[in-house]
């Protein structure tokens, strides 16, 4: 069954889910609104995303320096400071700031990406797929598919983490949501490498960093 808007946005507003989860719930369920809240609340993210509507003025900076050479700092907040304190919230922060530094995303989340750097990404795209003898007619399809995966080259919750790159940054997220009870929401964050803009010698800093987390 095709899975149209209305029904992503019809099956957000019962639940509350993000759009891709109501997306996923919805072509798992074949289009079965019952049994996709049902996916949704086994998974819990119907109660995350009730969660995630709650402000998060609390929280830690936290900064990360690899070697030398890279260096993070990332604000990622929570409801109270309790939790800002618990063990669990501190390891989930510092993990982002190792993220941020193996894979130099450029936003927070896809929502961030500047409208016009899409669609020179998407103009760049197209003429590429011509270039390739792609069909006309496939053409949008592909460059839709590549412009996904660019949002998960430069966003950070759309990133595989690096620790497990069977789930991403996001789903990390919302597993911590979900164990600790309090919306979390990571902020911002900025990134410093060393010569970072200034023609030097090539090294892939970022790679090694990878390396050292176990990848």
């Amino acid at each position: 069954m095709s899975i149209t808007a209305g029904m992503v946005k019809e099956l957000r507003e019962k639940t509350g889910a993000g759009m891709m989860d109501c997306k996923k719930a919805l072509s798992d369920t074949n289009g079965d609104m019952e049994k996709a809240i049902e996916v949704l609340r086994e998974k819990g993210l119907a109660a995350v995303a009730k969660k995630s509507g709650r402000i998060a003025a609390e929280g830690l900076v936290e900064s990360y320096i690899h070697g030398g050479r890279i260096g993070v700092l990332v604000e990622v907040n929570s409801e109270t400071d309790f939790v800002a304190k618990n063990q669990e919230f501190k390891d989930f922060v510092r993990d982002v700031a190792m993220q941020i530094a193996a894979s130099n995303p450029l936003y927070v989340k896809r929502e961030e990406v500047p409208t016009d750097n899409i669609e020179k990404e998407k103009d760049i795209l197209r003429k590429q797929a011509l270039n390739e003898g792609k069909p006309e007619k496939i053409v949008d399809k592909m460059v839709e598919g590549r412009i996904e995966k660019y949002y998960k080259e430069v966003c950070l919750l759309e990133q595989p983490f690096v620790k497990n790159p069977d789930i991403t940054v996001k789903d990390l997220l919302t597993e911590k949501i979900s164990k600790i009870g309090e919306n979390i929401s990571i902020r911002r964050f900025v990134r410093f490498e060393v010569g970072e803009g200034l023609e030097k010698k090539e090294e892939n800093f970022a790679e090694e960093v990878a390396k050292q987390l176990g990848q």
